[in-house]
């Protein structure tokens, strides 16, 4: 590559081939997983998986990108430097680290510039078990009406009760019941879904392959959406658990710095979630010591990136919007989960380089 910049994409299609290509220069295999659907220019998806490292290491690193599709612009880039990148390469090998490199965790929505999978599904809300009772979001269904009203943009009366609601409640409170987690409105946000989505699936057949001899295993997930602009706040992705949350700070928060927070005590920039992906390790891993955080950047402040969502979320219900307008909501949505900019692509990749780095001394340790 020629620079951090060349790392990073403008479609699916192009981080895709960016990816492969990145693999094949490092002489590593792709395990390809197909995806259902196709692409919003008709190209072929896939959740595609490259291990740099040998299949019966005893301590394995996972980095994941587009959980949330749209956000796989930035998650991808960090992938493909990471591949570029002989010194970081090097450095897990010699702490007999095996990094397990998983691209477009939800294809689709990285391809059509949506955070939901092909379902309406938010991948992150997504590990139940289902023969369970679900949660129940009734934050949510109160303003659900007010979220996704029949006209876009809103009218100045849905506006004037937006604000009221954040008057009344706080930015916190309309941004946890929004993105908690609901699984009664199906065509509404943060839907969670009511049976395993493909992505759920197909991870866990990723792990079942490539983690089964792992004892200790990392995972850094790489998000976007919240907090300051450029800023990779790391947040615990582990059980309410004070063994786990000690390690990810003694490995992350460079002697507080860079605070590791945790969705559990209220210092991390998102709302107390259900149904989130790294359940997955626990189960389908159940002997291995677990270790993770969501690498979240920041793009902008949080009633844009609310009011990017919904528009994107009304435009899905309603396809026959006119191509104009589909256009611009699309583009909101983009710069919502991803600042096309120089300076932003270098924090992003700074960070996550460090974070990388920090993972494989805490395994090797």
């Amino acid at each position: 590559m020629k620079g951090v910049s060349d790392a990073f994409s403008t479609s699916y299609a192009e981080a895709r081939t960016k990816f492969l290509e990145a693999a094949a220069a490092a002489e590593l295999t792709v395990d390809t997983h197909l995806h259902p659907e196709a692409g919003r220019d008709g190209e072929v998806l896939a959740m595609d998986v490259v291990r740099d490292g040998p299949a019966d290491a005893r301590a394995l690193l996972l980095v994941s990108s587009a959980c949330h599709g749209v956000e796989g612009y930035c998650g991808s880039g960090v992938q493909v430097a990471a591949l570029h990148d002989p010194e970081w390469r090097a450095k897990a090998s010699e702490q007999g680290v095996a990094v397990l490199y998983i691209h477009a965790l939800n294809p689709y929505g990285f391809s059509h510039i949506r955070r939901t999978t092909h379902e309406n599904v938010d991948l992150n809300r997504n590990f139940h078990d289902f023969t369970q009772a679900l949660p129940v979001n009734e934050a949510y269904r109160e303003i659900q009406p007010l979220l996704l009203p029949e006209m876009w943009p809103p009218t100045e009366a849905n506006a004037a009760a937006t604000d009221r609601y954040i008057q009344d409640r706080g930015m916190d409170a309309y941004q946890a019941a929004i993105t908690r987690g609901q699984h009664e409105f199906d065509k509404g946000l943060f839907f969670g879904g009511t049976a395993p989505t493909w992505s759920n699936q197909t991870l866990r057949q990723v792990l079942q392959t490539h983690a089964r001899f792992a004892r200790r295993v990392a995972w850094i997930d790489i998000h976007t959406g919240l907090g300051p602009s450029g800023i990779g706040e790391r947040i615990c992705a582990c059980r309410d658990d004070k063994e786990a949350l000690a390690r990810a700070r003694a490995w992350w928060d460079n002697g507080g710095k860079t605070p590791v927070t945790s969705i559990y005590d209220g210092s991390s920039s998102s709302a107390f979630l259900t149904g989130l992906m790294w359940n997955s390790i626990y189960e389908e891993c159940p002997d291995a010591e677990y270790t993770g955080i969501a690498m979240e950047y920041g793009t902008l402040p949080p009633f844009e990136m609310m009011q990017a969502l919904r528009a994107e979320q009304w435009l899905n219900v309603h396809p026959e919007a006119p191509a104009a307008l589909a256009a611009q909501i699309r583009q909101q949505m983009m710069d919502a989960f991803y600042v096309n900019t120089d300076d932003w692509k270098q924090q992003v990749i700074t960070q996550a380089r460090q974070s990388l780095f920090q993972a494989v001394d805490g395994l090797g340790s």
